[in-house]
């Protein structure tokens, strides 16, 4: 039965208090040991449950506008391509959270014209850059008594981290799951930077990948979203060339016709997924501390369980097996794909679910190209212990 239900609104609040020994934000996640994280996962469950009581009895729908009762919002952060839809899928087969995406809350300069027309299911420009470049809202801030002495820029963040909170809680509320979460692309290397400031609470899971094999999985991903395929992708006629000379005989493809990737096209793809990986993996330890953690799309794959466990720990989840098996089994590749093995390709989202899949594709040219453009990277990761690869 809920506390709230046989308790007062007083009652609840002191109840809240009372866990956190007269504090006001959830118990953090330290080195403590296995024994101790798991009675501050078990205590920030039930902090969650009593704010959530309280919001609903005040008849906020979830939205509370004080800090010290906000819904705990995490953030799974990773290049395109890199595992991020398979972890939000993981996590959010999890009883206790919902996690959905992509939503696009940051990207201050993220915006595609082109897709505004367009009958997509997704955002063609970020929630913050909406907020940014709404010229009359800009105007009332700057002139409204409220608030025209102030730093405008500063107000317009504001109420960036109070709408993502008021949409995702929205949401939170008709599931009956106390932890919520969105699936969050890097638009830019700066993502953290926004994200420390606009959500200052909140946690995020960086997920990382080989940048070899994102680069293969975003060739794969382009040529299956292509506009000519009825997705958004705009293809250059090499590029579309490409798709057809692979997809008739992939091995002369690969032998004589110069690799799957256009001239100059992987340097520039390793360059950019180099510095937003590093840039994200550096802001991530300075800017959030406890709140950031990172995993391997490759340690997913080997130790599902194991890194599940840990990520449900991280985020203050029930981490028993039966709930790190729920979500394992639930978000299988097999369960993803209908039944197909890991390795069998198809022009899927979906596509092949293995590491290492660049080794089939990469010309000697694509290798000298990625070492040159994140070689170093590669190495600082453990992906590759030196450059003779």
């Amino acid at each position: 039965m809920s506390f709230f239900k046989n308790h007062s609104a007083f009652e609840v609040v002191s109840k809240i208090k009372t866990i956190l020994k007269l504090g006001t934000d959830l118990v953090p996640r330290t080195t403590l040991g296995k024994s101790a994280q798991q009675q501050i996962a078990s205590q920030n469950r039930e902090i969650v449950a009593l704010r959530r009581e309280l919001a609903q009895a005040r008849g906020t729908s979830g939205f509370v506008g004080s800090s010290e009762e906000s819904t705990p919002i995490f953030f799974i952060v990773g290049y395109q391509k890199s595992g991020t839809t398979w972890l939000m899928k993981l996590l959010n087969s999890h009883p206790e959270i919902l996690c959905q995406g992509e939503g696009r809350p940051f990207g201050r300069d993220w915006r595609q014209e082109h897709l505004k027309k367009r009958r997509i299911s997704y955002p063609p420009t970020s929630l913050y850059n909406a907020i940014l470049s709404s010229e009359d809202l800009r105007y009332w801030v700057q002139r409204s008594v409220w608030s025209r002495h102030d730093d405008t820029d500063k107000h317009l963040a504001n109420l960036t981290g109070l709408a993502i909170e008021y949409f995702l809680t929205r949401q939170l509320l008709k599931t009956g799951k106390s932890l919520v979460g969105d699936k969050t692309v890097l638009f830019s290397s700066d993502i953290l930077e926004e994200i420390s400031a606009i959500c200052p609470r909140a946690k995020v899971i960086h997920i990382i990948r080989d940048g070899r094999d994102v680069a293969v999985s975003q060739t794969h991903h382009g040529w299956n979203q292509a506009e000519d395929r009825g997705g958004t992708s705009k293809l250059t006629p090499e590029r579309v060339a490409k798709r057809e000379a692979y997809r008739k005989d992939p091995q002369a493809l690969l032998k004589t016709g110069g690799g799957i990737f256009p001239e100059g096209e992987l340097k520039n793809s390793a360059a950019k997924w180099r510095t937003r990986v590093s840039k994200t993996a550096q802001d991530g330890q300075s800017l959030l501390g406890i709140d950031y953690s990172e995993v391997k799309y490759e340690d997913l794959l080997e130790k599902p369980e194991e890194e599940i466990e840990r990520l449900l720990e991280f985020l203050g989840a029930n981490a028993r097996e039966e709930s790190v098996s729920q979500c394992v089994g639930a978000a299988s590749f097999e369960k993803l794909t209908g039944g197909r093995e890991r390795g069998q390709e198809a022009a899927s989202f979906f596509r092949k679910g293995i590491a290492g899949d660049w080794k089939n594709v990469f010309t000697e040219q694509n290798k000298q190209d990625f070492k040159a453009a994140a070689g170093d990277l590669l190495i600082e990761l453990g992906y590759e212990e030196d450059n003779n690869w």
